[in-house]
């Protein structure tokens, strides 16, 4: 075929930082922590201080295709490590703190990190699980030389300001393939080892352009931007190289995510958009209800990492003015893979319609392809009703899972596209919906049941804090739904009142055959609800009637 005649340069992302701290170079990024003062810079020092950092990292003796690990909160240096370390050819290996030690210890050695740049606060952990961590040559701790440690068990222990200090800002960055890896994210690890998933520097790039242009997101230049979701955490959903693309002003809030400390951050750093995970929303809204505070600046939060209930999007939208939009993706995905904007008739619906529409998961972002099969493999229908899993394909799409074959086995169809886990539907306007998990869906006498749903219609009633619905054994059903709930505070909620709220929300074969009342839900470290736990502990819950349907 007839070549084009255009330039063929390779997509870094260190060219993400260069652009923003030549064409947005006054934009600030700010900092919190958890023992030092708020920090301020702008892009262009951040573009120096990873030219300076790129010096430390060769020093030492780090080189193409060696993997980095981080153990860290939001922050201007974490961040300067999501550059430095892939412009150098090696690979960003972020670590989520909040997993199991086990899971950790498993992770750094499945990835053979060289060296470990951690937070103080993640220092004690580290030294727990030195002994156990097999080529990890030294530890760099992300703080001043004020405040590091007096003392370790940890041979090579050395300070973050005090590598950078005196390094010259000016670095010959390489250009290399683009397909080089740049970053390195284990998923979360609820059932058996967590898995690698090696991003390239093209994939994190299109990636960036993905959710720059995504429509619905409605991400400005002129944004100010609070990173809530963790950088340890797919990519930070890649806000951090999509607000270099457009200039914007990105926020790190570093370890405090109550509700208290996010919404005065808000208000201190004027936040106009922000993405985070439902429970970090959750937490925001009851601080608002309990003070009667208000929103002066924020326009847009994303939802993400597991369902929107949709008594939070009216919430922020009919109390606080806010638009609320959610988005659906993996860790496999980079980890975007659509977002639940409205389309322009969707927009101009009632409110109630525009709110259905927006519990969908929406369109994929150009770049990603969705399509539904059965349990034949075959494709189904697009016609908004027809159940199946769904899977993936696209260029920053997993292709394979790192050094695990095992996994990879079954991640995959025969003709390549990723096998993501997810029960879903896909309209004519080409709108998905998750129904479920493949793992969580309630199989009750031939019949689904979306916990996803059920949890949504009981998170409606104002005495409802958190819901969680899981199938339990049935003698004659085979699996009936366990509503388990956790009151607002202040509220005074019994089983029958919320069952008959339900009634007329859900149809009534999906009733819970049985509601308990806690006072907290495991989470994963993510921030998702831990259903394998759940079902441990409920696995035995004696549900009413179940005994006579038995008979």
């Amino acid at each position: 075929m007839l070549q084009g005649l255009m330039m063929d340069r390779p997509l870094l992302t260190t060219g993400l930082l260069r652009h923003a701290a030549l064409n947005y170079g006054e934009r600030p990024i700010s900092s919190r922590f958890a023992a030092e003062p708020a920090h301020r810079y702008t892009w262009r020092d951040a573009w120096n201080r990873a030219g300076q950092l790129a010096h430390a990292l060769l020093a030492l003796g780090i080189r193409p295709g060696d993997r980095v690990g981080t153990l860290a909160w939001n922050d201007h240096r974490h961040m300067e490590l999501y550059y430095a370390v892939p412009g150098i050819g090696a690979v960003c290996h972020t670590i989520n703190p909040r997993l199991f030690p086990d899971q950790i210890t498993y992770i750094v050695n499945h990835a053979a990190d060289r060296w470990l740049f951690v937070d103080p606060m993640f220092l004690p952990l580290v030294e727990q699980l030195w002994p156990r961590l097999e080529g990890v040559e030294g530890v760099v701790v992300l703080t001043a030389p004020s405040l590091m440690p007096k003392s370790t068990v940890i041979p090579r222990l050395l300070c973050f300001e005090d590598l950078l200090h005196g390094q010259p800002v000016d670095f010959d960055w390489p250009e290399f393939d683009e397909n080089t890896a740049c970053g390195l994210c284990y998923t979360s690890g609820t059932t058996g080892n967590p898995k690698g998933v090696l991003y390239s520097h093209r994939s994190a790039v299109l990636h960036a352009y993905g959710v720059a242009c995504a429509p619905g997101l409605d991400f400005r230049s002129g944004d100010n931007l609070l990173v809530v979701v963790p950088l340890f955490h797919a990519n930070a959903w890649g806000f951090p190289y999509a607000g270099a693309i457009i200039g914007a002003t990105l926020v790190l809030p570093g370890p405090k995510l109550d509700g208290r400390s996010v919404y005065e951050l808000m208000e201190a750093e004027k936040i106009t958009v922000s993405s985070g995970v439902p429970t970090v929303w959750l937490g925001l809204l009851a601080h608002m209800r309990a003070t009667g505070a208000r929103f002066s600046t924020l326009r847009m939060v994303t939802v993400g990492g597991s369902a929107l209930p949709r008594a939070m999007l009216e919430e922020f939208e009919q109390t606080h003015g806010v638009n609320c939009c959610q988005g659906w993706g993996m860790t496999e995905l980079s980890p975007v893979g659509s977002i639940g904007g409205l389309s322009p008739t969707e927009a101009a619906l009632p409110l109630a319609q525009q709110h259905d529409a927006k519990m969908r998961a929406g369109r994929p972002i150009y770049g990603v392809e969705m399509r539904i099969i059965g349990a034949d493999g075959q494709e189904c229908p697009r016609d908004g009703s027809t159940y199946g899993e769904l899977v993936v394909r696209g260029p920053w799409v997993a292709r394979a899972y790192y050094n695990d074959e095992a996994a990879n086995r079954s991640a995959f169809t025969a003709d390549g596209w990723f096998r993501t886990g997810d029960v879903a539907v896909i309209g004519p306007d080409g709108a998905m919906a998750i129904v479920d998990r493949a793992k969580d869906v309630i199989k009750s006498g031939g019949e689904w049941i979306s916990s996803i749903d059920l949890e949504n219609a009981a998170m409606g009633h104002p005495g409802v804090q958190e819901a969680a619905v899981i199938g339990v054994p049935h003698p004659k059903w085979v699996e009936r739904p366990l509503l388990l709930v956790v009151k607002r505070p202040g509220t005074d909620l019994d089983r029958e009142t919320l069952l008959r709220f339900l009634e007329g929300e859900v149809a009534r074969w999906w009733l819970p055959d049985d509601i308990l009342f806690v006072d907290t839900l495991p989470h994963t470290a993510t921030g998702k609800l831990l259903k394998t736990e759940l079902r441990k502990r409920y696995l035995d819950h004696p549900l009413p009637g179940a005994p006579a349907a038995a008979e």
